[in-house]
């Protein structure tokens, strides 16, 4: 049986500029569950949110085969033992396996999403852009400005404290922005907001990837969003593999599977130690994140582009801008330097040793012409650092000296074989 709340004529007509259930409905009985959902549902778009949908966690609607909720969680175990978490302990956490072990009689899971789509330019054309300026990187859109987390959280933050004004039933709820243990795709699938790609980005038929989520776990017992019984979108990705096609380290070994060892997300963010050879040439320029797989898919050719003020690239006081940083600068950072810059930033996830140890691999893939004054500059900048009492940064910029060195040597005996092959096909000519 459903549970309902009632309204009595105490309840306040807006709440933080929210209509009221009471005057929404027009009338003061009883409030059904799905009067209580689609409340949640209509206040989270009010909040900003560009997504919202509920997934129920009691066992008689949720269960799967796989006797959990969600039956991909049944394939996480084999994902880890296959080592494709890389250094990403937090994610081996057994919560993970089900939701409703984050909190203790969680019934319902409330999924939003927000687009972060900030730039109507693609990510291959900035990218291209950048490499006709070697001393441009490259910073995932994601990262371009304010820190998602903050944002995303704030407003889940706002929905609940203006739920606990509406119901006045006691309940719990926490809000989570990957903080928690909680697979946020997999509940947006089963929440009805779309299908998970085979890059395992989920995908909106309308809205593409490039999606924010968030997740309120709540003991309110409300309605999914899906037919009883009913399946979650269709998976669309049909027989595409652009977005496999496209990833320089060949990063899925099939599709749906990610292995995030050889990630340019993972390798310049969430790796703390050195990054692979084999996989530096790869990363160019890419200093945070990598934005290929998803700006190739078709589903995000025309999707909508967002005006928020909070995720337009940022460009600090200095002239940095955050859409294709000066490498220069960034290798030049002091710890003091990034914590001011990337204040509030996504970016500061890499961590400063981890932002400088990129900007020297990214440099090391520069094509600078040995004859421009910038070419002595980076060799000068690298060979500090090189230096540096830092070990890990030390070797990166060592590296990407030896590769600049390299380049150096391609460059002059290819300057002094053309000369010799022109006379030689000269003196043919004769």
């Amino acid at each position: 049986m459903k549970s309902r709340m009632v309204v009595t004529s105490q309840t306040p007509k807006f709440v933080s500029g929210c209509v009221s259930l009471r005057t929404t409905l027009g009338h003061d009985e009883v409030v059904s569950v799905a009067d209580q959902t689609r409340w949640i549902r209509d206040r989270a778009l009010g909040l900003g949110f560009d997504l919202c949908g509920i997934v129920s966690l009691d066992a008689e609607s949720s269960s799967t085969d796989s006797g959990g909720i969600f039956a991909e969680a049944a394939h996480l175990r084999e994902w880890l033992v296959r080592g494709y978490a890389g250094e990403m302990r937090y994610l081996h956490d057994p919560r993970r396996a089900d939701p409703r072990s984050a909190l203790a009689g969680a019934r319902s899971l409330i999924v939003v999403a927000m687009n972060y789509n900030a730039s109507p330019k693609s990510a291959t054309a900035e990218w291209a852009a950048a490499e006709s300026a070697p001393l441009r990187g490259w910073i995932s859109r994601y990262a371009w400005g304010d820190d998602y987390h903050e944002v995303i959280l704030a407003r889940l933050k706002s929905l609940i404290a203006e739920m606990r004004v509406q119901f006045p039933e006691p309940f719990e709820a926490r809000a989570y922005v990957d903080t928690g243990p909680i697979l946020e795709r997999v509940a947006a699938k089963y929440a009805g907001l779309g299908w998970l790609g085979k890059n395992t980005c989920l995908i909106n038929s309308q809205l593409g990837s490039w999606l924010f989520l968030g997740v309120i776990v709540t003991t309110l017992s409300l309605e999914t969003s899906l037919a009883p019984n009913g399946a979650p979108p269709p998976d669309l990705c049909g027989t595409c593999t652009r977005c496999l096609d496209a990833c320089p380290t060949q990063a899925f070994p099939e599709p749906y599977v990610l292995d995030a060892r050889r990630c340019i997300s993972y390798l310049t963010i969430e790796l703390r130690n050195a990054i692979a050879e084999e996989f530096r040439p790869q990363i160019g320029n890419a200093v945070i994140g990598c934005d290929l797989c998803q700006d190739v898919c078709p589903w995000n050719r025309k999707v909508p582009v967002t005006h928020m003020a909070a995720f337009q690239p940022r460009e600090t006081d200095s002239g940095l801008s955050f859409l294709a940083p000066d490498l220069e600068s960034l290798a030049s950072l002091s710890q003091q330097e990034f914590s001011a810059v990337f204040r509030r930033s996504a970016v500061k996830r890499a961590k400063w040793r981890g932002l400088v140890r990129n900007a020297c691999v990214a440099l090391g893939n520069a094509d600078i012409a040995p004859d421009s004054p910038a070419y002595e500059r980076i060799v000068r900048l690298l060979g500090a650092l090189a230096a540096s009492d830092d070990a890990l940064i030390a070797e990166h910029a060592a590296w990407a000296l030896s590769r600049l060195s390299s380049a150096n040597d391609r460059q002059h005996r290819k300057s002094v074989a053309e000369p010799a092959v022109a006379k030689s096909q000269i003196s043919k000519s004769r």
